[in-house]
């Protein structure tokens, strides 16, 4: 008798506020409907506000299994999400982005701040660094990560890292072409 193999967890990091633009919010929406549609489980930073709750919201109503892990300062701030399939309230931000790690097969970084850019940040260093082989993914809506992407040309044309870095990480445009990026990355 073979038991089934898990479905793999997502990790997703993103903004806390909804952005400037529409797309920004239609693409968490499609994305968080899109992983519940897979079978995929969302681990998100368990914030009900922007990005994050537009993500969580349209996971659960697609019935996907939503875990989220939230610092205790940032409760009232990012407004916890208490309905989710799992709930971890953390002592501080390391802790919190340990639980999402630890409890994730790869990671999408949608539009999102300085929270967003250091999250991505870590888990791409641990990449180069050979500590872990999840996918990184970059959900490119509207262009948003260009700078991004030209930022790590940068850092690659001044002799900071080799060409190899952007290995690493798939720069996708839709929801649609991040669930196939991860698709293709999880079953290798």
């Amino acid at each position: 008798m073979s038991i089934p193999a898990p479905q793999p967890s997502v990790c997703v990091y993103c903004g806390s506020r909804p952005g400037q633009k529409p797309a920004y919010m239609s693409a968490a929406r499609d994305f968080g409907t899109a992983l519940a549609r897979e079978g995929w489980r969302l681990v998100y930073g368990a914030g009900d506000v922007g990005l994050m709750g537009a993500v969580a919201r349209a996971a659960q109503n697609a019935g996907g299994d939503t875990f989220g892990v939230i610092p205790v300062h940032l409760m009232q701030l990012e407004v916890g999400k208490r309905d989710l399939t799992r709930f971890v309230v953390t002592e501080n931000m390391h802790e919190r982005k340990k639980v999402m790690f630890m409890n994730s097969d790869a990671i999408v970084v949608l539009p999102g701040g300085a929270g967003s850019l250091d999250e991505f940040f870590e888990v791409l260093t641990w990449a180069q660094l050979g500590l872990h082989a999840k996918p990184i993914v970059l959900l490119n809506t509207d262009a948003y990560w260009d700078p991004l992407a030209g930022l790590l040309d940068h850092v690659i044309g001044e002799g900071f890292a080799d060409a190899s870095l952007k290995g690493f990480l798939h720069l996708v445009p839709t929801p649609r072409a991040a669930i196939d990026a991860l698709r293709a990355a999880l079953a290798e």
